[in-house]
Formats: C-alpha cells, sequence, structure tokens
C-alpha cells in the first residue's frame, strides 16, 4: 500500500519545478481553464509559503483565470475597448500564427474570440516558434494599431495587435532527467503518480483498474497506433485526453470531412491528422463522414502505415488514432455486446476493426461520482510539463527491447504490430528507464495480448470464415 503523503514528499524533491497539488487543479473555481493553463499557473506559488502570503497568490492566480480568460460572448466588448475606446487588454488563450503568403505576413488566430486577422510581433513568433505548427497558451497583451492594408488599400489585417505574450508552456525538456529520477520510484509508486497527474485518487481504485486509466498514455507516447476504448459516462475519457496532451484533438461525434481530418485543398493546409499526435474520435456512434466509402477508405489507408493522400497531397503523419464510446455496462463484457456502439460505417467492417491495434475495457472502471472521494488532492506531474515529456517519449522506440525479450505464438502480422506497440507504449510510460524485471514485463504483455485479444474475439464474431478462433499467447524468449 502507497502511502500518499510520502508519495507526495519523494515527488516534491525529485521534481520540485514541475509537480502540483491536484486538489488545487481541480477546484470550482480554476477549472473553466484547461490545465496546461491553470496548473502551469500553480506550479509558480509555493505551498512552503506562509499560509496567508499562499492564500493570496492562490486568489490572484483564480482572479487572473476568471478575469483574462474570454468567453465567446465577451468579443465584442474586447473589440471595442481595443479599437474604439484605444485601450490595451490582456487576454489568456491559445495563440496560434499561419503565414499569409499572398500578402507575405504574419496573421494571429485568437480562437475563443474568433479572431483570424490579428497582427504580432515577429518577435514573438521567433521567440515562440511553435506557435508557428500547434500554438500555445499564454497571456497576450493586445492593443490598437493601424491595419495593414493592400496595395488598394483594403484592409487585410484588424486593426489589433499582440505586442507582447507571456506563453504558458515549457520549452526546455530534459527528458533523460526525467527517465533516471524514475529509478528513484516503485512500480507501486509510479503508477500512483500517474494516477494523481490525471487528477483522480489512486485509492479508490484497484491495481487492474489502474492500469486500464494507465493505457490512456498509451496513444500519446506511442506513433501510429489505433485504439478503442468502450465505457460507461463519467469515467473520464474524454476528461483525459482534453486535459492531458496539449498536442490531442478532440472530434466530438458530428460531420468529419476529408479537409477537416487530411487535407484542406482550397486552403492547401494539412488536417488534424498531420499537426497532433493523437486524434480521439469521441462519442463514436455520432461521427458522420460526407462520403463514407471515400472517407472509410482513405482513414484505413492510413491506419496502416501513416501515409495519407488527397488531391494533390501526399504525406506520411505519426499520429494516433482513439474511437471511444459510451456503454452503460459494467464487469466483464464479451466483445461483440459492444459493437453497436460503432457507427454504421465501422461497425460491419472487418478491414477496419483489423486495424485496431487493441480495445481498452473501460466498462470495467467505476464512475467518478464524488468529488472528495474520486479525485485526486495528492501531487503530480503539472500537465504543461507531462504533455512534454510525452511528446518526447514518442521519439523513443521501445519495440527492439520487447522482441528481444518474448516472442508471440498464434498470431498475424496485425496482431503482432498491435501487441507489440500496446507493449511498447505500456513500457515507455511505466519504464522509461527500461528497467523491468520478468513479472514487470510479464504484467505489459498479458495487458498488451489482453487487448489485442479483444480485437481478435470481434474479428471471429464477425467473420468466421475469414478470422479464426483463436487465443494469443507469448513467452520469455
Amino acid at each position: 500500500m502507497v502511502k500518499q503523503d510520502e508519495l507526495n514528499a519523494k515527488l516534491k524533491y525529485y521534481f520540485p519545478d514541475f509537480v502540483v497539488n491536484k486538489g488545487l487543479s481541480n477546484r470550482e473555481d480554476i477549472i473553466r481553464v484547461p490545465k496546461f493553463v491553470s496548473e502551469h499557473l500553480l506550479t509558480r506559488i509555493s505551498e512552503e509559503s506562509d499560509p496567508v502570503v499562499f492564500g493570496e497568490r492562490l486568489m490572484k492566480v483564480i482572479e487572473l483565470v476568471n478575469t483574462l480568460y474570454p468567453e465567446p460572448k465577451d468579443k465584442d466588448r474586447i473589440l471595442d475597448r481595443i479599437i474604439i475606446k484605444k485601450l490595451p487588454c490582456k487576454i489568456i488563450d491559445e495563440i496560434k500564427v499561419e503565414v499569409d503568403e499572398k500578402h507575405e505576413i504574419r496573421k494571429a488566430i485568437i480562437p475563443t474570440l474568433n479572431l483570424t486577422n490579428v497582427m504580432i510581433s515577429d518577435k514573438i513568433v521567433e521567440e515562440n516558434e511553435q506557435l508557428l505548427s500547434t500554438g500555445i497558451w499564454g497571456l497576450a497583451s493586445l492593443k490598437y494599431s493601424d491595419p495593414i492594408k493592400d496595395d488598394d488599400g483594403n484592409p487585410i489585417t484588424l486593426p489589433v495587435f499582440i505586442e507582447e505574450f507571456q506563453p504558458f508552456h515549457i520549452t526546455n525538456i530534459d527528458l533523460e532527467e526525467f527517465i533516471e529520477k524514475r529509478e528513484h520510484f516503485t512500480l507501486d509508486e509510479w503508477i500512483d503518480v500517474l494516477i494523481n497527474t490525471i487528477g483522480l485518487n489512486p485509492e479508490v481504485y484497484t491495481q487492474r483498474q489502474k492500469l486500464i486509466l494507465i493505457s490512456r498514455f498509451i496513444p500519446l507516447v506511442e506513433n501510429n497506433i489505433n485504439l478503442m476504448e468502450f465505457g460507461p459516462r463519467a469515467t473520464g475519457k474524454t476528461h483525459f485526453y482534453r486535459n492531458i496532451s496539449f498536442y490531442t484533438r478532440i472530434i466530438s461525434g458530428g460531420h468529419v470531412t476529408p479537409a477537416q481530418l487530411f487535407y484542406n485543398i482550397a486552403r492547401r493546409t494539412i488536417g488534424e491528422i498531420g499537426m497532433k499526435d493523437c486524434i480521439v474520435f469521441d462519442e463514436v456512434s455520432k461521427v458522420t463522414f460526407p462520403r463514407p466509402e471515400e472517407m472509410m477508405g482513405k482513414l484505413k489507408d492510413y491506419m496502416v502505415d501513416g501515409h495519407f493522400e488527397r488531391g494533390p497531397k501526399k504525406a506520411t503523419s505519426l499520429c494516433s488514432l482513439v474511437f471511444m464510446g459510451n456503454i452503460e455496462v459494467s464487469g466483464y463484457v464479451p466483445i461483440e455486446d459492444v459493437n453497436y456502439v460503432l457507427p454504421d460505417c465501422m461497425r460491419n467492417d472487418t478491414a477496419f476493426i483489423d486495424r485496431i491495434h487493441g480495445i481498452i475495457p473501460g466498462w470495467e472502471l467505476p464512475k467518478i461520482k464524488k468529488s472528495e472521494v474520486h479525485l485526486s488532492k495528492n501531487y503530480g506531474f503539472s500537465v504543461d510539463y507531462f504533455s512534454e515529456i510525452l511528446h518526447e517519449l514518442r521519439k523513443l522506440d521501445f519495440t527492439p527491447l520487447i522482441r528481444s525479450m518474448i516472442e508471440l505464438d498464434k498470431v498475424t502480422i496485425r496482431d503482432e504490430i498491435g501487441i507489440y506497440r500496446i507493449a511498447s507504449g505500456l513500457a515507455k510510460i511505466l519504464f522509461p528507464n527500461k528497467e523491468l524485471n520478468k513479472e514487470e514485463l510479464a504484467l505489459i504483455m498479458n495487458f498488451a495480448v489482453e487487448l489485442r485479444q479483444k480485437v481478435a474475439d470481434l474479428l471471429y464474431k464477425m467473420a468466421p470464415g475469414e478470422f479464426e478462433k483463436k487465443k494469443i499467447a507469448w513467452k520469455y524468449r
């Protein structure tokens, strides 16, 4: 049994600048902003100071968040302040910069205010190059400035200028230091650190349930892996992906187009798959495609080896895919009883199902009901830091290590690929230092095989003439 007080002290000792009290970041008065923002700010205040001083600092963080993070309805109020009254304004948002090729200028996007043609200082972009790729959360100082005009005198930007920008983003991540410090924690302690980092209380979950929760990290640390998760509402599926990695995009049901996902021919821009580490199809039963056969063809091609093409564009991506569905069951569930959650274009497509590397049994997780019971009050890694660690772990390949230690039996090539990618992802998050014994390897392999076995069982149920009934096995070399 891990003692949380001792674990908190150990985590603060080895990672003093990168941990946060999750009890604070789960407060109702601060959760309206993404955890990338709130936890970045919370790591800047110390609980070791005088309680009164700490309380004052905490209230300043809460006030900053609630005052400067705008809602869409605030757009005209903010523009009135800047353009009409000529007064400066500060906001917290995810700023993205695009290059206007025609006019050879940079334009900033402020999503919350639905502004796309905002001027921005060249110095800001040069100091924060990620603005040009994925965008960065931060504090932007806005002011009035005469708009840039074309040769005919027509404005091509808004009279709004981002003068200063303070990123809520850690850029100098030392992955080696993170890996080295892993050795100071037992496996049980490390698992609890990960559960606390998610924002959940490890004391209310079994070891099996903790492993299921941790399996959600796999597509964030492993390239080109395709997973499904089915489970009840309120088990934290969407909340996890929305709040643990800056490099994830959630598509919640609705109409999904090839332009959105792969490549926009009209705008000549890469879609979400080329921009993110992981795309999550939330409430997958409600996902629709404009031309299902064409879209499924492109999706299945991509799921094989990460290649895609649309129109004149041919490209590759390392982006992983997660398909999530809600079912109201608990305990053991035959896999064929959850297939109904998929939309028609996916449900009966064995080629698509075979490209899924594993199915996470989210139905075994309890619902998150009471915050005082299910949410963490302990320390975990701050999301802005851990998001970058997850992103950096994608650059490592643990598959050769796993292959050198075990061999599989009764598998197809796709079984093999799926199992090794799941095992590699689990090994990265649990043993980034690559130090694991046979018992710990068995924990990883048994779980990896189980997730792929669920796919094999489903394929046999769907097409028994094409797919054999089998029991996938593994053994030590």
